[in-house]
């Protein structure tokens, strides 16, 4: 097995959006503001070559929205989804699966393009099946009043309406024996944090379970998370198992480290090393 970093672009949110009721005097030393006090994050895929399957892991924001929507995010940087694909020697019609981890806007806005300018829309991955889970799929597509900014129907319904959408069932075995998929409720509904073997490490696709190394310690959790003190259990017992395990987690929204490893202190998991994919 072979993984490959997809760098699809960096965008701007709210740093106390991202940091709750954590103090700007804490967090901004690892995520350093700007004068409108927003922080840069990364949307960082992650692509799995295994044997005749090439699999996605997220695809960020895409660019079907209008000016007005990405005003709000500020969209920067050189890679792109399609760049980035190219730069490891494939194409979009060489993904074979979809793996997304939620169905909010950042996660999965790169999945649905415009076929033409009537509005029409289709799969940017003609040929790929794209994987949710039926509980979160629920969750997206009846969106509490608190989400519903994050799911966007034209990301969403066309998967379904296209053929191509399949589910993830908890309760048999994974269509994925390339990984193990641990399930999170804090941040939405079912989130799926997939956990594979990696040159002889457990590698963990964080999501937004953890989106930096500033959110290590357990009181460092999103506003945005729909199920706060959820969160910080669910945090808790992650990255105890990661520290114990040496496991190497990997940031979809960290936008300077793209590997990290933690460690058990007096203070509780902190902060063992970074590192780049590369370097494993």
């Amino acid at each position: 097995m072979k993984l490959h970093v997809i760098d699809t672009g960096f965008f701007k949110l709210d740093g106390g959006a991202m940091f709750g009721v954590v103090p700007k005097t804490l967090w901004q030393r690892t995520n350093p503001a700007d004068e409108n006090n927003l922080c840069t994050w990364a949307m960082r895929s992650l692509l799995i070559e295994d044997g005749d399957r090439l699999i996605l892991i997220d695809n960020g924001i895409g660019d079907k929205q209008d000016a007005k929507f990405f005003s709000h995010y500020h969209l920067h940087g050189d890679a792109s989804l399609q760049s980035s694909l190219h730069a490891a020697g494939f194409s979009t019609d060489d993904v074979t699966d979809v793996f997304l981890t939620h169905l909010h806007f950042d996660h999965c806005g790169g999945g649905i393009k415009y076929k033409n300018s009537d509005g029409a829309l289709e799969l940017v991955f003609p040929n790929a099946t794209y994987w949710s889970n039926a509980d979160h799929w629920e969750w997206a597509t009846k969106p509490n009043a608190r989400e519903k900014a994050s799911f966007l129907k034209e990301n969403i319904l066309p998967m379904q309406e296209s053929g191509h959408l399949k589910f993830v069932d908890p309760n048999n075995p994974s269509p994925f024996p390339q990984f193990e998929i641990f399930y999170a409720d804090g941040h939405t509904d079912k989130m799926m944090v997939p956990i594979m073997e990696y040159k002889g490490r457990k590698l963990a696709y964080m999501a937004d379970l953890l989106p930096s190394i500033g959110h290590i310690p357990l009181p460092y959790v999103m506003g945005y998370d729909t199920r706060p003190l959820l969160t910080l259990d669910e945090k808790a017992q992650f990255l105890s198992r990661a520290a114990d395990e040496e496991m190497v987690l990997f940031f979809e929204h960290d936008s300077e480290n793209q590997c990290c490893t933690v460690q058990h202190t007096e203070k509780g998991v902190r902060l063992k090393e970074t590192f780049s994919l590369a370097e494993l």
